[in-house]
């Protein structure tokens, strides 16, 4: 069914997140801002994680946490221990919420608006999932340029 798949796309990528950030050389270089782009790595994972802790464990599994957009892309200089254990704490919370979710809501509404727009639940999902394989790539890319042996 969706809902499991999509559950398991989340866990998955997550994971893949959280080996990126156990990948790069030391925690200073998550947070260099590579010529041509405009955020580091680490505040790729920052704002990974608020978003998914804010619209999947607080939206829909209801975990109380309150969403600082603007810190996801100002806080700087958070060792790679501490951008995993939050990662954890995210998988924790989406998949503790996706794993209670009923799957008749999928059809249903989100209660948020995305973009402006009122969208069903599996949309919404969707969207996430999307949002979180595109950014989880410029994460790998991020990496990729600041290790490497040119710079």
């Amino acid at each position: 069914m969706l809902h499991n798949d999509v559950l398991a796309i989340f866990e998955r990528d997550l994971l893949k997140l959280k080996e990126e950030i156990k990948l790069y050389k030391n925690s200073d270089d998550l947070w260099i801002v590579a010529p041509g782009t405009l955020n580091s790595g680490g505040n790729l994972a920052l704002h990974l994680v608020g978003n998914l802790r804010h619209f999947i464990g607080a939206v829909l599994g209801n975990s109380g946490y309150v969403r600082d957009r603007d810190s996801e892309f100002s806080r700087k200089n958070l060792s790679a221990g501490d951008l995993t254990a939050l990662i954890d704490t995210t998988l924790l919370e989406v998949t503790s919420a996706l794993s209670k979710l009923d799957p008749a809501i999928l059809s249903k509404e989100f209660p948020k608006d995305i973009g402006g727009m009122k969208r069903d639940t599996a949309y919404v999902l969707l969207h996430l999932l999307g949002h979180l394989g595109y950014h989880l790539g410029q994460v790998n890319y991020h990496r990729r340029i600041i290790s490497s042996p040119e710079r």
